[in-house]
């Protein structure tokens, strides 16, 4: 057992866990801006709502979050014990040897890394802990279930412009993270090859920006929609 903590303190150990950690945090991307995207759709919050009750009250799914959360902070903290020991070695960032090696995003992963952590905790605080833990949120009720009106507290705070700024700003350092660190996972994990890295470097930017962007589409809309209303 002894063996497998030094090789997960070490710095390939730790790179190796980034590597891992991010790729699940990647495809968790996907799946919570299918479910975000439905707050587009024009039927007063009913179909967000009923899928919002289903993700914070399914078994299975309260059992996955557990994982999420694990998957976050493990992440994090590794990242952070990989910034403070490149530095101390280097004097530097956090960097996997990449093509872009160089790049501002790869010498900044920590302070991108922390913008991110910054944004998750307002949106966690604003959204998941008042959902989870208070009574501030309002009841509606579909079909005889009663559940929390989650639709109607996400356009009251994407309705400030300081709120939607500070999304906007996290989903500009998350662009930036991705676009080294999806390439850089693959590194680490020994997937480059001549033919085929070219190609994994492509889809890891279109990815990096399509997906932030399809985020930031939800408060703008939001914004636009409540600002015409007034």
């Amino acid at each position: 057992m002894r063996w497998f903590i030094d090789f997960l303190t070490s710095s390939i150990g730790k790179k190796l866990v980034m590597s891992l950690t991010g790729l699940f945090l990647i495809s968790f991307l996907v799946v919570h801006l299918i479910g975000n995207l439905q707050l587009l759709i024009p039927d007063g919050g009913r179909q967000f709502n009923i899928y919002a009750k289903f993700m914070t009250t399914n078994p299975v799914i309260k059992f996955l979050s557990f994982g999420l959360y694990g998957g976050i902070l493990l992440h994090a903290v590794q990242g952070i014990l990989l910034v403070m020991s490149n530095k101390k070695k280097k004097g530097s960032n956090y960097a996997v040897s990449t093509l872009d090696n160089g790049s501002w995003m790869s010498k900044n992963m920590g302070l991108l890394g922390l913008l991110i952590l910054f944004f998750l905790c307002v949106h966690m605080g604003d959204f998941w802990f008042k959902m989870k833990f208070t009574d501030s949120i309002a009841m509606v009720t579909y079909d005889g279930v009663e559940m929390k009106d989650l639709y109607s507290r996400v356009y009251r705070a994407f309705s400030e412009i300081w709120i939607v700024i500070v999304y906007l700003v996290g989903l500009v350092a998350l662009a930036l993270h991705l676009i080294h660190g999806f390439g850089s996972a693959f590194t680490t994990l020994g997937l480059r090859h001549r033919k085929y890295t070219p190609i994994i470097n492509a889809m890891g930017i279109a990815f990096s920006i399509l997906i932030p962007l399809a985020y930031a589409v939800i408060p703008l809309w939001v914004l636009i929609k409540e600002a015409s209303n007034y």
